[in-house]
């Protein structure tokens, strides 16, 4: 099996490596020492503008769901999306004219991507589950609350006041992208990320009206170029540095349905990176641009490992081993941006212990039915991590109509 070099993604540098360059400097400080270079020449489209994602939305999302919201529309249109779930199901009746004809065409995956790489993926997740979950789940939860725009829209929106919900809410989208029907006509990947894409329009148009919020417009594309580097990015190069064996064509189609879920959420194709390479390098400019501590931050760092701590071991002494967990996948940069506690005995065991786990099972992959084995066990932890986050109750996206109640 051929696997990357760790040595070239160890060259290319780290966006979090960035952040340490950069020391203690605040947010604004990052903004002005690294301004956007990153050529278009290097995205899925191959072409563009070249102008900052920091000013640009969604252009055709914004003002419908703006109507949708000033017309009293969106309770009835959440209830007549409440049993659309399936990809290649149709949308339901009675839906506003408008909101059709863009649902339609924003269902459409683009004209690039691949079935075939859609597959592949789909197959590397079953034996990556473990690390894809913990990296996705715990490890870009945590670098999200270290972004100061994420916290704050996070917080002063609906979802900030019911976080079980908030963090339900997403992880039924981040599941869905590795699921093994992502995009596949039985999938649910469009539709979640349809949904999700009318989210972020609400949030834009509902957070502009909060008196806590004094920023520019939330959710740019440069806010979600953000994210998306703390999900695949991250994750890949952790995998990587953990000498986790990868497979070129694995690595391209991991990256691809990251892609295809960018365009789908409303990125455009002139900011998704078209390679690993490219994605290493806008990742080095815009996280270290876009993160620092805030209040909000914290507080919401302290209710994710909370809940993590109670859905793995309910009144154990889980709390110390999530805090070192989230410190040893971030590092102390964001950690302590986050106000993590540091935990003297499972911070030194960590490092040494998981690398060596990693080895340990990375040795009885190849045998047969142990990616299948492993991905039955990542799926009983994924059941298990939305039922108790929704208390066994039904949960979906659904758009919001106000922000966090005062």
């Amino acid at each position: 099996m051929a696997e990357l070099s760790r040595r070239r993604m160890l060259a290319s540098g780290g966006a979090l490596g960035a952040l340490g360059a950069l020391g203690m400097a605040a947010p604004a400080q990052a903004r002005s020492l690294l301004e956007w270079t990153w050529a278009p020449s290097g995205s899925i489209a191959g072409y563009g503008a070249g102008k900052e994602p920091r000013w640009v939305w969604d252009e055709v999302a914004d003002p419908l769901v703006a109507s949708l919201l000033d017309r009293g529309a969106v309770p009835e249109v959440n209830r007549l999306l409440w049993d659309w779930t399936r990809n290649d199901q149709p949308l339901p009746a009675g839906l506003p004219a408008d909101l059709r004809s863009f649902m339609e065409q924003a269902r459409q995956l683009p004209p690039w991507a691949d079935r075939r790489k859609l597959e592949l993926a789909a197959e590397f997740n079953k034996g990556r589950g473990l690390y894809l979950n913990l990296l996705n789940g715990v490890g870009g939860g945590i670098l999200a609350t270290a972004i100061p725009d994420e916290a704050r829209s996070v917080y002063y929106s609906k979802g900030g006041a019911d976080m079980e919900d908030r963090v339900a809410k997403t992880s039924i989208f981040g599941f869905a992208v590795g699921s093994l029907n992502a995009y596949r006509p039985d999938g649910t990947c469009v539709v979640e990320a349809v949904k999700t894409r009318l989210v972020h329009a609400a949030v834009r148009h509902l957070l502009q009206q909060s008196p806590h919020w004094t920023g520019d417009i939330p959710i740019s594309q440069e806010d979600m170029l953000v994210t998306w580097h703390t999900l695949p990015t991250f994750a890949m190069r952790k995998m990587l540095e953990w000498e986790v064996p990868i497979t070129r064509a694995e690595s391209e189609a991991y990256l691809h349905v990251w892609q295809v879920t960018a365009h789908m959420l409303g990125i455009r194709d002139e900011y998704i990176p078209a390679t690993w390479e490219a994605a290493y390098a806008q990742s080095d400019q815009v996280l270290p641009r876009n993160m620092g501590p805030t209040p909000e931050g914290v507080e919401l760092t302290d209710i994710l490992l909370g809940q993590l701590a109670e859905q793995t071991s309910p009144g154990s002494i889980s709390r110390p081993l999530c805090n070192a967990l989230a410190r040893y996948l971030v590092g102390d940069q964001v950690a302590d941006w986050d106000g993590i506690p540091r935990e003297p005995v499972w911070d030194r065991l960590l490092p040494v212990a998981w690398p060596a786990l990693v080895k340990f099972r990375e040795g009885l992959i190849p045998l047969p039915l142990v990616p299948e084995a492993a991905w039955v066990l990542d799926e009983a932890a994924r059941q298990y991590i939305l039922f108790y986050l929704t208390k066994g109750e039904e949960t979906k996206i659904e758009i919001p109509t106000t922000n966090r109640p005062s």
